[in-house]
């Protein structure tokens, strides 16, 4: 994959979160697992919770039983349950590629959570950290995860972190990793979840089908926060119109939410399905045809990308309708010189350079992360006991020779490997060999990064059996790609999930 791909994929689409790591320093060369278990009680849906939290390594050996990785999780398991057959057990992780879980651990997850300002500034310390009336914990153990790089885990032995950190040696050791804790905690016959986010959803379809091909472990349920699985639906790849299409419902809904419609309809939903049928239909038919398209049909489509996206027809004339995201969250308060936000397009900051032509940061994942950051390690190491000697990396970006390695072979088409990479092909083949599993979809509808319009391609796209097509429920929230920020999107969240969990268990 040439290098503008490669930066592509891990800049401009970033799949996420793009944070300092702590430490640049690998300090842990030991190759013995740890543990920090600590004993609490949390307030859920209104019954107090009793619970074991355990933060620590596992370690991953090779075929030679070498050991590779020290693999950092936290587990919370809860208390007072004997018959493990019916306590499911969801094992949870970020995206990036590079991210620890400390998004999702601290957001919506785990037991506490760090209550931020949606969508409006938070500014600095102190930050609110209380008991998470949003956790499944009440239905379901929930096991974070920190791939290779990130929280606490570290290559040990002969390994090098570089050998993780690539698509296909990434679902390899996350899936040895859940094997590993099934076996140590004797959860082999426990109901099994995956639940990812952002580059975590396209890792989540490679792992459901290496748990089960390499493993003999078939999930109950993937959960998709935030999903990508085509990489070329948000890479605005040169020559290839899909992006464009795919990614203007998104548009339209954040214009929609900034008022800067013409006229701007009542019902955000009604208008959505009006948009997406022109988008597949008008919009993809014209784009197709290049610059053969005609001169009167060209203008009726400029027409209607004004008047949904809240742009100027002069602009869309001199993008030749073509877009692309960081150029959109440039342009749609350029007047007022503000930028949205590409996480969640509720946000807007305030932009350096009026005549930019693209956003050069994103303003929710700047405010936020100052909170969640000093939420999580403030109650890493109070709460939870962690040694304060331990260092966790909340992102491997900055890490030495952090470089992700794009390559998957279930992508490769008739060029071998010369094409944007997919884990759509490990869905479907998990899904094909388990028609049981279930696959709950959950989209921000002001998520730039990850667009809903995306993962409705995908999966119309990907070849599923009708009757496996009924296996995949989509859900929607009015937020971005970090919904749970959004305190009644987080309601809405903990009951669809909980509904979902119940739904594979009948």
């Amino acid at each position: 994959m040439n290098k503008k791909i490669t930066r592509i994929g891990i800049l401009a689409l970033a799949l996420l979160y793009v944070m300092p790591a702590f430490s640049q320093v690998d300090t842990l060369k030991g190759t013995k697992p740890e543990k920090f278990v600590t004993k609490h009680s949390a307030k859920i849906e209104g019954k107090v919770i009793n619970y074991t939290a355990t933060a620590g390594t596992l370690i991953l050996r090779n075929e030679k039983d070498e050991p590779i990785a020290a693999f950092g999780y936290t587990a919370y398991t809860k208390d007072g349950e004997t018959d493990m057959s019916k306590r499911p057990i969801t094992f949870s992780y970020n995206g990036g590629p590079g991210s620890s879980s400390m998004w999702l651990h601290m957001g919506v997850m785990g037991p506490r959570r760090v209550v931020v300002n949606d969508p409006q500034p938070n500014g600095p310390a102190p930050y609110r950290i209380e008991d998470n009336n949003y956790s499944i914990l009440d239905v379901s153990d929930v096991v974070m995860m920190d791939p290779v790089g990130t929280g606490l885990s570290r290559a040990v032995g002969k390994a090098k972190n570089t050998d993780f950190w690539g698509v296909d040696p990434d679902i390899r050791s996350v899936s040895q990793f859940i094997k590993n804790y099934v076996h140590e905690n004797e959860r082999w016959n426990s109901p099994k979840y995956l639940l990812g986010e952002s580059y975590g959803t396209f890792r989540s379809a490679g792992v459901a089908d290496y748990l089960q091909s390499s493993f003999g472990i078939s999930v109950n349920g993937v959960v998709l926060v935030s999903n990508v699985l085509e990489i070329r639906t948000l890479a605005y790849n040169p020559g290839d119109d899909i992006s464009y299409v795919v990614n203007f419902p998104t548009y339209a809904a954040t214009a929609w939410y900034h008022n800067k419609l013409a006229s701007k309809p009542a019902s955000l939903d009604a208008f959505l399905v009006e948009v997406r049928k022109f988008c597949w239909g008008e919009y993809a038919t014209a784009l197709m045809q290049g610059d053969q398209l005609g001169a009167a049909e060209r203008e009726n489509i400029l027409t209607k990308l004004v008047a949904y996206s809240g742009i100027s027809k002069e602009y869309w004339d001199k993008a030749n309708l073509r877009v692309n995201q960081p150029q959109f969250a440039q342009e749609l308060l350029r007047s007022s010189s503000m930028e949205v936000g590409r996480l969640d397009s509720r946000y807007k900051g305030i932009t350096t350079n009026v005549l930019s032509e693209y956003t050069t940061k994103d303003p929710q994942a700047t405010d936020i992360a100052p909170a969640y950051i000093s939420a999580f390690m403030h109650y890493y190491t109070t709460e939870l006991k962690v040694s304060k000697d331990k260092t966790y990396n909340t992102s491997a970006y900055g890490l030495q020779g952090f470089n992700w390695d794009w390559k998957h072979k279930r992508s490769e088409g008739l060029f071998g490997d010369a094409c944007p990479p997919t884990t759509a092909p490990d869905l479907l083949n998990a899904m094909t060999n388990n028609p049981r599993m279930k696959i709950l979809v959950m989209n921000g509808i002001y998520d730039m990064a990850t667009p809903f319009g995306a993962t409705e391609y995908t999966f119309d796209h990907m070849g599923l059996n009708k009757t496996l097509k009924a296996n995949v429920i989509q859900k929607y929230y009015e937020a971005g790609h970090m919904m749970y920020t959004h305190e009644a999107s987080a309601a809405k969240f903990k009951k669809d999930l909980v509904e979902f969990i119940a739904g594979t268990l009948k």
